[in-house]
C-alpha cells in the first residue's frame, strides 16, 4: 500500500511541474486545414459551374438535326484529350486509391477529368458534374495534406473532406455530401473511415458557402415536386412498393451498362473513336426525345412540369437508361447520380399514371432512392440528399426505400471496387 501510494504521489508532482494548458475550444489547427479546403474545394466547384453553364449555352445554340454532329464533335474533342493528356479514369479509381492507395488521389490526371468533362457534359452527356469535381477536390485534399506532411490516416481523411467539398458544393447538402463520401467507399454493409466525417462536415460546410455566396445558390428545394402530406402507415408500404420498381430499374441499368461495356471492349480501337461513337448515339437519341440530352439537373423539373402521353415516358425511360449506359462506357466523363434521379422521377411519372391515386411525390421520391441506392449503395445519404433536394421533408418514408434498393441490389456492386477487402 505504501509503495501504490508514492507512485501516485509521483505521479500527481509529475502532474502539477507541467504548465497548465487552457484551451476552451474543441477544434485545433487542423480545424483550419479542413475550413481552407472547404474554401478551397467551393472556389473549384464554382469556377467549374460558372464555365460549364457558359459552355452549356453556347453549345444548346445547335438544336434539331444540328445536335447530331454537335455532339459527335464534343465527342471527339473529348476522345482526343484523354488520348493526349492522360486517361483521368472514372469513379472506380477514386475507390481504389482511397481504399488501396492510402487516401492519394493523383492532381496530374485533373486537367484532362476538367476539360474532357466540361466538354462531354455541356454538349449534352447524359452524366452530370459531380465526379469531376469529386476527384478535383478530393485529389486538392491530397496535395494540400502533403503539403502539411501529413500520413496515414490523417492524409485519407483529408482526401475524403476533399471530395466531400466537391460534392457538397453541388448538391447543396453539407450533411448527404459528407455522408457520400463515406459510403460510396464502404465494403459490403461496412461504412469504414468513419474518422474522416468530422473534416467531411467542416469542409463540406465551408465550400457550400463559397459555391452558395458565388453561384448565388438558395436553400429551397431544386426540384419542383409538389407538398406532400403524410396520409397514414401504408405510405410506408407505398415507399417500399415504388422502389422495388426502382431497384428494378437499377438492375435494368447496371445490365444494361455490362452489355454495352462488352460491345465496347471488343473493339481494340482508340479512345476518341470510342467517343465520336458514342456522341453519334448519344445525338440520335436527344435529336429524338429531346429531355434525354444533359445530366438532368434542370430537366427533371422540366419533365414533372409537363403532361407527356405514356408512350412518351416509356420512351424516354428506357432510351435515357440506354444513354447514360452509352455515355458510361463509351469513355465519356462525368457522374451517374443526378441522371439516375432523372431515370427514377420518369418511373414514378409512368406508375403514377397507372394508380393515379397514389401521392406522386412520393412515388417520384420512392423510386429515385430505390435506383440510385441500388446502384451506388449509398442509403444514408440517398435518403439525406433527396430530402434537400426535393424539400421532402419526412425521411422516414425516404430511407424505407432507400433501405429497399440497398438491400436488393446486386450482390457484385456495380462499383466493383466497393467489393474488394482492404489490404492489411
Amino acid at each position: 500500500m505504501k509503495l501504490k501510494r508514492k507512485k501516485q504521489l509521483v505521479t500527481t508532482l509529475n502532474i502539477l511541474d507541467k504548465p497548465i494548458r487552457f484551451n476552451p475550444f474543441v477544434f485545433s489547427r487542423t480545424f483550419f486545414l479542413w475550413a481552407l479546403l472547404g474554401i478551397v474545394g467551393g472556389l473549384i466547384a464554382s469556377t467549374y459551374w460558372i464555365i460549364l453553364e457558359f459552355l452549356t449555352h453556347k453549345i444548346a445554340f445547335f438544336d434539331g438535326w444540328q445536335v447530331i454532329p454537335a455532339m459527335t464533335i464534343s465527342g471527339l474533342l473529348a476522345g482526343l484529350i484523354i488520348y493526349w493528356i492522360g486517361d483521368p479514369g472514372e469513379i472506380h479509381l477514386i475507390v481504389n486509391n482511397i481504399r488501396f492507395n492510402k487516401g492519394n488521389l493523383d492532381p496530374k490526371n485533373n486537367p484532362s477529368m476538367v476539360l474532357s468533362s466540361l466538354l462531354c457534359v455541356a454538349s449534352g452527356g447524359s452524366l452530370g458534374p459531380e465526379a469531376p469535381l469529386v476527384q478535383v477536390t478530393g485529389s486538392t485534399g491530397t496535395w494540400l495534406g502533403k503539403l502539411c506532411r501529413l500520413k496515414g490516416e490523417e492524409l485519407r481523411s483529408l482526401s475524403i473532406a476533399g471530395m466531400a467539398s466537391g460534392f457538397t458544393a453541388l448538391f447543396g447538402a453539407p450533411l448527404g455530401g459528407s455522408l457520400f463520401s463515406l459510403e460510396i467507399l464502404h465494403h459490403k454493409h461496412a461504412v469504414e473511415y468513419y474518422k474522416a466525417i468530422i473534416p467531411a462536415l467542416v469542409a463540406s460546410s465551408f465550400s457550400y458557402v463559397v459555391f452558395a455566396v458565388i453561384i448565388e445558390l438558395g436553400l429551397g428545394a431544386t426540384w419542383s415536386l409538389t407538398a406532400y402530406e403524410y396520409e397514414g402507415v401504408f405510405d410506408f408500404a407505398y415507399a417500399v412498393l415504388f422502389a422495388l420498381a426502382g431497384t428494378f430499374m437499377g438492375w435494368v441499368f447496371i445490365y444494361c451498362t455490362k452489355f454495352f461495356k462488352t460491345v465496347f471492349e471488343k473493339f481494340t480501337i482508340p479512345i476518341y473513336i470510342k467517343t465520336t461513337v458514342g456522341g453519334i448515339i448519344l445525338g440520335v437519341i436527344a435529336y429524338y426525345l429531346p429531355l434525354t440530352r444533359y445530366f438532368g439537373h434542370h430537366e427533371i423539373n422540366e419533365l414533372i412540369g409537363q403532361s407527356l402521353p405514356l408512350t412518351t415516358l416509356f420512351a424516354i425511360l428506357v432510351f435515357k437508361i440506354i444513354a447514360i449506359a452509352v455515355t458510361v462506357t463509351s469513355g465519356w466523363r462525368g457522374g451517374f447520380i443526378i441522371p439516375l434521379f432523372f431515370v427514377g422521377t420518369t418511373l414514378g411519372l409512368i406508375i403514377h399514371h397507372f394508380f393515379p391515386s397514389t401521392n406522386l411525390t412520393l412515388t417520384i421520391v420512392s423510386c429515385m432512392a430505390g435506383i440510385n441506392a441500388c446502384v451506388t449503395r449509398t442509403p444514408m445519404s440517398t435518403t439525406i440528399l433527396l430530402a434537400t433536394l426535393t424539400g421532402f421533408s419526412y425521411f422516414i418514408p425516404i430511407l424505407f426505400a432507400s433501405l429497399t434498393g440497398y438491400f436488393l441490389a446486386p450482390r457484385i456492386p456495380f462499383i466493383q471496387s466497393q467489393l474488394k477487402e482492404q489490404k492489411a
